[in-house]
């Protein structure tokens, strides 16, 4: 399974932003990572200098979102719809952005159930729970 490390994930980041703003060709992973970069113009200056976001600490302690780890759920996300893994998440998506009026809220929202399904297994040692993932994807939407 694909597992990066912090460093490469920031790197991977920065590069993408530093392309995006020369207008330089992108892969296919950097443009949905632009895409979602252009979206959050608040990241931007954790994005412009490499060696700064090499050695920042983003840790839940100092109150700052994590904008590497925000992205990459972004991407996680993008990813899950454009497969529709777990089975269903494509349309417990579409039914909550309708709802929220965002795809990008509700990218957020879905964000919030990916993460905690993923604490839930590495605290207790259990696979990822995609049935329960659902679930709460679909309790956002009755919400």
């Amino acid at each position: 399974m694909f597992n990066p490390r912090q460093e490469d994930s920031r790197r991977f980041f920065c590069e993408t932003y530093q392309k995006t703003i020369a207008r330089e060709l992108l892969t296919p992973l950097e443009s949905i990572a632009s895409y979602w970069i252009t979206q959050h113009p608040e990241y931007a200056t954790d994005f412009a200098n490499l060696e700064v976001a090499l050695e920042k600490d983003y840790s839940v302690e100092r109150g700052k979102t994590n904008p590497f780890l925000h992205l990459a759920l972004h991407l996680a996300i993008a990813e899950q719809l454009s497969i529709n893994q777990p089975v269903g998440i494509s349309v417990a998506f579409t039914a909550l952005a309708e709802r929220l009026q965002s795809e990008h809220e509700a990218h957020h929202l879905l964000m919030e159930c990916l993460a905690k399904m993923v604490w839930e297994s590495q605290r207790n040692g259990t696979p990822f729970d995609s049935t329960a993932y659902i679930a709460a994807v679909h309790q956002k939407c009755r919400a």
